[in-house]
């Protein structure tokens, strides 16, 4: 299917062709018949991308402090790369659309096969052919609305909720400054809600459609006394409130909005402006100011939009999906026109010529719609595709071997900016699929990398008998069920960490590993040149270690989807279990016990499963403890290991720098940049496939590793010392 994308490293906008999203539990798969540009939100982005890489860095000097302070950390170079990478990446236009279900996910009530929706959100309602989306972006279109006017629904709930905001009621006046189509859907609104409604645009003829649309005035600046007119109006009191509709670069509108306010007016801002308010207008007039944001509760909140979670009707009136069905009732019963506003029509075909009218302001426009051929108007769309091919396979190269191929389940930013760069550059294999949830991520991956497919059904990596490795890098609760798919179809797998969430998911997963193949899990750490060293002069041992390992992980807010028990465990089951492995390498035996302390008391903005002290005894008779914590500063170096044996001591501090003090002599090691064991890990899992005798062994040690790690979750709840059975 066909796709509209922007690359935001070059800025250049392009339909891409993807392989057709799944029908995913929770949501709808649509066939999209209309889509809305909106012209304000697009055009800002497209010209953001369009920007030098110095215009995107003055745009967003928050993104490159972040930057400056990581790269002080993990070397220039690295963060550079990451940077480049993040750019590189392909954003799916549009967030308005409607169309035809095609297919209803598991557990969605009230939908099926055929009806009419409109679908809203970035990400989900795309300019695509077929799009899926979350139940609560999806509502019926009324009876008497048309696609056209449902592809509305997203700008529609947008301007609603900004007037929402106004808290206006029957008799009052309000401005509205901007006539884009936000600006005359808000007048519309408060017109039929009983407001004398002023309208404000640079555009005269923008005013004028005002007017035929319910505003009472409409004024030019620069044309017209604007600020004197509506004190006139309003018998010299101002505006009871200002919806600010417009997509200025500076603060005019705003200074606007302030000069025709009454004294303690609402100001809402639902456009896109400077925000340079004056302190001695809002002082003196006692103004209130509001960022509207997007179509109301519930928008761009994760466990709303994506989870399925509502507000309840008692608590919360008008949630997002509520303003997207109220729209479209408004519309069905004639009190919203839009027929006024649309001034341009083009098939998805023609969308690149519709983004030229829009960024070269060829001609006037208002509202661009996107068609796409309906039932009856081409060919019936057939079965799904959920594989595109991108190019034809290539030969064998270097050691790799016909039947040699690999394949990616998954491609989040550490995959593409981390992993797929390593793997690349290992050569000695065949990239032969990738799959991901989204075909726009699958294609670009697919086309950056050089893999020869791209698909949105993970099957169609299992099924390949090209491919007889796979590599899986999803979210944390799909890990044990895709390892023991891979296992089942004959592949060698190595799996992001961690292995699985629970005891029962590691039980399946060894009941499922028969030792023939070969079964990795991302623990890099031990695959690190400065790790191997240090193990290597600790070799000849006689007596237990002592270690230590400290880490300043980083603040993660609460809503990240690490937090989320269901689907990324929290951080000491998806990343502590990297600290814990490592113990587990550094003494080459098993974890005996576990326990573990966390922060109590009030801890502010911190979780206190994030702050963990942790120490674990080894068969060996080893002792090693784990202080993690989310509350050190950035800047501050990430992880430091240490390491007491028999005279000897060794410590490494972000695998860049290392020092071994043995036999009376300090050697110091320094790097210059982090090297964590990517390359290696890789170039084991590519390689080192040819004699599975070491197979059980190496699973062995990982499943030890997490089983501790399952332990360790289970001291933390009960605060006792947990014995580790085999």
């Amino acid at each position: 299917m066909k796709i509209t994308i922007q690359n935001y490293k070059s800025g250049k906008v392009s339909l891409m062709e993807v392989p057709e999203p799944e029908a995913k539990a929770g949501g709808l798969l649509v066939r999209t018949v209309a889509s809305l540009i909106s012209p304000g939100t697009e055009k800002l982005m497209i010209e953001m991308g369009q920007k030098s890489l110095l215009g995107k860095a003055r745009a967003r000097p928050d993104l490159v402090r972040q930057a400056w302070a990581k790269a002080r950390k993990e070397g220039f170079l690295s963060v550079y790369k990451e940077a480049m990478n993040r750019l590189d990446e392909p954003i799916p236009l549009g967030y308005s659309a409607a169309g035809v279900v095609r297919e209803v996910g598991a557990g969605v009530t009230g939908f099926k096969p055929g009806d009419r929706v409109a679908v809203a959100g970035a990400g989900f309602a795309s300019h695509a052919e077929v799009v899926w989306a979350p139940e609560n972006l999806c509502v019926p279109i009324p009876e008497g609305v048309d696609f056209e006017e449902a592809a509305f629904a997203m700008l529609g709930a947008i301007a609603l909720h900004g007037v929402r905001l106004a808290g206006l009621t029957l008799g009052e006046t309000a401005v509205v400054i901007g006539l884009g189509l936000l600006g005359l859907l808000s007048v519309q609104f408060l017109a039929a809600q009983g407001c004398r409604v002023i309208g404000v645009d640079l555009d005269r003829g923008k005013g004028e459609l005002a007017k035929t649309l319910g505003a009472d005035l409409a004024l030019a600046p620069g044309e017209d006394e604007v600020e004197e007119t509506v004190a006139n109006v309003t018998r010299g009191m101002g505006a009871d409130a200002v919806v600010i509709a417009a997509a200025s670069k500076d603060a005019r509108p705003v200074r606007l909005a302030e000069a025709v306010a009454r004294e303690r007016a609402r100001l809402v801002m639902v456009g896109v402006a400077e925000l340079s308010l004056t302190r001695k207008a809002f002082w003196e007039k006692e103004l209130s100011f509001t960022v509207s944001k997007a179509a109301g509760p519930g928008s761009l909140e994760p466990a709303y939009e994506a989870k399925g979670f509502d507000y309840p009707l008692s608590l919360v009136r008008w949630t997002e999906r509520r303003n997207l069905a109220a729209f479209l009732e408004l519309v069905g019963r004639g009190q919203v026109r839009l027929q006024p506003l649309i001034t341009h029509r083009f098939p998805l075909a023609e969308a690149l010529q519709a983004y030229d009218l829009i960024l070269k302001n060829l001609e006037p426009y208002i509202g661009v719609v996107l068609n796409y051929p309906r039932e009856g108007e081409a060919p019936a769309m057939g079965a799904p595709v959920h594989k595109v091919l991108v190019r034809t396979a290539p030969p064998p190269s270097g050691s790799a071997s016909p039947g040699r191929g690999l394949g990616l389940i998954g491609g989040g930013m550490f995959t593409k900016n981390i992993l797929l760069p390593v793997l690349k550059k290992n050569g000695g294999i065949i990239l032969a699929g990738v799959a991901t949830t989204t075909g726009v991520s699958a294609r670009h991956i697919a086309d950056k990398f050089g893999f020869t497919y791209a698909a949105t059904d993970y099957q169609e990596i299992l099924r390949d008998d090209a491919i007889d490795r796979v590599l899986i890098t999803t979210r944390h609760n799909s890990h044990a069920a895709l390892v023991v798919e891979a296992l089942a179809a004959g592949k060698h797998v190595l799996v992001e960490k961690p292995l699985c969430l629970t005891a029962e998911e590691l039980g399946r997963i060894a009941a499922a590993y028969d030792g023939s193949r070969l079964l990795m899990v991302g623990f890099n750490r031990r695959f690190a040149p400065l790790a191997q060293e240090v193990k290597a002069r600790l070799a000849g041992r006689l007596t237990p270690l002592m270690m230590t390992y400290r880490v300043n992980a980083g603040f993660i807010p609460p809503d990240h989807w690490v937090h989320d028990p269901e689907v990324g465990g929290g951080r000491l089951l998806g990343e502590v279990c990297h600290f814990i492995d490592f113990l587990h390498y550094m003494t080459g035996s098993e974890a005996a016990s576990v326990q573990v302390a966390a922060i109590s008391g009030e801890c502010g903005k911190y979780r206190h499963d994030d702050n963990l002290a942790i120490t674990l005894t080894f068969k060996d008779g080893s002792v090693g403890a784990i202080l993690y914590t989310a509350k050190g500063p950035k800047a501050y170096c990430r992880e430091r290991f240490e390491v007491f044996c028999e005279d000897s001591a060794a410590v490494i501090e972000d695998f860049r720098r290392g020092m071994v003090v043995q036999g009376g002599r300090t050697r110091k090691i320094n790097k210059f940049s982090m090297d964590m064991g990517y390359q290696g890990e890789l170039r084991f899992f590519t390689q080192a496939t040819a004699d599975p005798a070491g197979f059980p062994e190496l699973f062995d040690s990982y499943a030890a590793s997490t089983a501790a790690t399952l332990k360790a979750a289970e001291a933390l709840k009960t605060g006792e010392t947990i014995r580790i059975c085999p």
